[in-house]
């Protein structure tokens, strides 16, 4: 398993950036990066589970892990949602189960660094590549507007 980690600097408060981040309106702007439809479903308290579905309602089921508002989110993936069953057990799950996806946001001067670190397999690897970047610039537009 290895860390990736991405970063970009926002000319924008951490409060702004946290809105574009975990607000449903803007959540989907930028998540529909990875998969078009993509949102997330959550009562968003540490501790919670996180439903992070496309289009067609499948997706990832996750965790929580830790929240601290405008500052540091952290989620556990464990499992998957298909076809309206939730699998926590399969291989394929057991391959990508309990890895953490980070956000942090730090000051710099009136600017927010936005850092993104997840745990990642081979499999998956190339796609979250080339796709969080795109993430990245998408999340930074909406946050300078």
């Amino acid at each position: 398993m290895e860390k990736l980690k991405f970063n970009i600097s926002i000319n924008a408060s951490r409060e702004k950036v946290w809105k574009i981040l975990w607000e449903d309106e803007t959540y989907r702007k930028w998540a529909s990066v990875f998969s078009e439809g993509s949102c997330a479903k959550s009562d968003w308290k540490e501790g919670s589970k996180i439903l992070f579905l496309g289009s067609n309602n499948d997706g990832m089921i996750s965790k929580i892990a830790e929240l601290r508002e405008n500052e540091f989110m952290s989620f556990e993936h464990l499992g998957q949602l298909k076809n309206g069953v939730e699998d926590f057990e399969s291989e394929e799950i057991k391959k990508w189960s309990g890895i953490f996806e980070n956000y942090t946001l730090k000051p710099i001067g009136n600017k927010t660094e936005l850092i993104i670190e997840m745990d990642m397999n081979d499999e998956y690897k190339d796609f979250f590549l080339k796709t969080w970047p795109s993430a990245l610039n998408k999340i930074k537009e909406l946050s300078e507007q």
